[in-house]
């Protein structure tokens, strides 16, 4: 089947909207910790290239305006990211598809490019699915780029208090649930994911939930997958 570049193009930007406008803040807010840290916007660029954890470039301003050392910072920003081991599981036979692009579309699989892969069901016949993915985590980390340099170089232009920009963060993963449920009639996945990581909250605290939260989902959903694939198939069948 011959895909067409452009129907292509157009579903990966239509896709990675949300993610546009919420990154356009919070790479925002990025660049505005990070100048007033001591560093311009050329550094929030490099650092969104190569970088790119969302969070994870949150703390990195902590832990540099701490003279944190080297180790300490790897550290920390593999307990921040571990998260992305468990949710990436799921998408490995669909990234290998991309041949070439697979190693940059596990580089570019962040919290929000994961919830937009997530909420495609169909995708067009002329659509190349495999390279439609690559093209949204690709946009996503252009988003992400661009924010951050807007952050740094408003903060050396314009004399504004963004204090509580940050929470753009939270206003996004709102939308892009939403967005996710709005999108499919089975909503297990998003039941389980706040299901147990309320359970995990008061379980172990507002600082130690997030990992074993994220285990717990992929026990559970690995151990739903057969009911949900055959719910999917029934609700395909019905059709």
């Amino acid at each position: 089947m011959k895909y067409s570049k452009s129907a292509t193009l157009k579903f990966a930007v239509q896709k990675s909207l949300p993610v546009l406008f919420g990154y356009l803040f919070l790479g925002s807010a990025f660049g505005i910790m990070l100048y007033k840290a001591g560093y311009n916007w050329i550094w929030a660029i490099i650092i969104s290239i190569i970088v790119y954890a969302g969070s994870g470039q949150f703390l990195l301003v902590s832990l540099i305006s701490a003279k944190a050392n080297l180790p300490t910072v790897a550290l920390m920003t593999f307990f921040i990211n571990t998260r992305h081991m468990f949710y990436g599981l799921s998408y490995i036979e669909k990234f290998k598809a991309g041949g070439w692009r697979y190693p940059f579309m596990i580089f570019t699989l962040t919290d929000e490019t994961y919830s937009v892969n997530s909420s495609i069901i169909t995708i067009p016949t002329n659509v190349d699915e495999p390279k439609a993915r690559f093209l949204i985590g690709e946009l996503d980390h252009v988003y992400w780029i661009i924010g951050s340099a807007l952050g740094s170089l408003l903060s050396q232009i314009v004399p504004i208090d963004f204090t509580g920009i940050d929470f753009s963060m939270t206003a996004l993963f709102l939308v892009v649930m939403v967005e996710q449920w709005r999108s499919t009639c089975d909503h297990t996945p998003a039941l389980v994911g706040l299901g147990v990581s309320l359970v995990c909250l008061l379980i172990f605290g507002s600082s130690n939930f997030l990992i074993p939260s994220m285990i717990g989902i992929t026990v559970a959903l690995t151990l739903l997958r057969g009911t949900m694939e055959k719910r999917k198939e029934a609700g395909h069948a019905d059709v």
